[in-house]
């Protein structure tokens, strides 16, 4: 377990994370969308997450959602580097009634983001940019290689909460214990 502590002029985040966990969420960002979001992937991650942030959501929800992106990213890359005795790689793809989204993860030490989703407007008061903007913190602060690609869908609701699963699975996946992997790479580190 890992609890990793973020204060700025912005935000005052606290998340705490247990990587093989047992199902214990507690989200509280401000965000009521993001919360929803949170506790999906974490469900689906078979993850113990605590997230606790207080934003500046009277400008809006911008900085809370980058900034917690940040530190669950720092507090996963706590449990999970330095890689051994993984898979490394993994993917998922969710399906949510007409929406299917891809995910492909490298957990390469090496921050790559590809995002191939064209998302507009809101969902509720969601601006749905800050999809993009989230897992771009998180891919560049883990780091990781990430990949989500929106192979069809038309629901915004459902295209957004369908990568945040897909993101778990292929996560969940690429944390799964082998011990015939070692160091999983030809460099001998990762």
């Amino acid at each position: 377990m890992t609890t990793v502590t973020r204060k700025t002029k912005e935000t005052d985040i606290c998340v705490t994370l247990e990587l093989y966990g047992s199902g214990i969420i507690h989200i509280d960002t401000g965000v009521s969308f993001l919360d929803h979001m949170l506790e999906a992937f974490a469900k689906h991650a078979y993850m113990d997450l605590s997230v606790v942030c207080e934003g500046d959501t009277h400008i809006d929800d911008h900085h809370s959602v980058e900034d917690v992106a940040i530190v669950i990213a720092k507090a996963l890359a706590n449990e999970i580097y330095p890689v051994k005795n993984i898979e490394r790689f993994g993917s998922g793809i969710v399906v949510m009634d007409e929406a299917s989204v891809s995910c492909d993860i490298d957990l390469s030490n090496r921050a790559y983001l590809v995002f191939d989703m064209e998302l507009e407007g809101k969902i509720g008061s969601f601006d749905t940019e800050l999809v993009e903007e989230f897992f771009k913190a998180f891919a560049f602060n883990l780091p990781l290689t990430l990949h989500l690609s929106k192979i069809r869908g038309k629901n915004k609701h459902h295209i957004v909460e369908a990568s945040f699963k897909a993101l778990a699975l292929a996560l969940r996946k690429a944390v799964t214990p082998n011990p015939r992997a070692g160091i999983p790479s030809t460099k001998g580190v990762l």
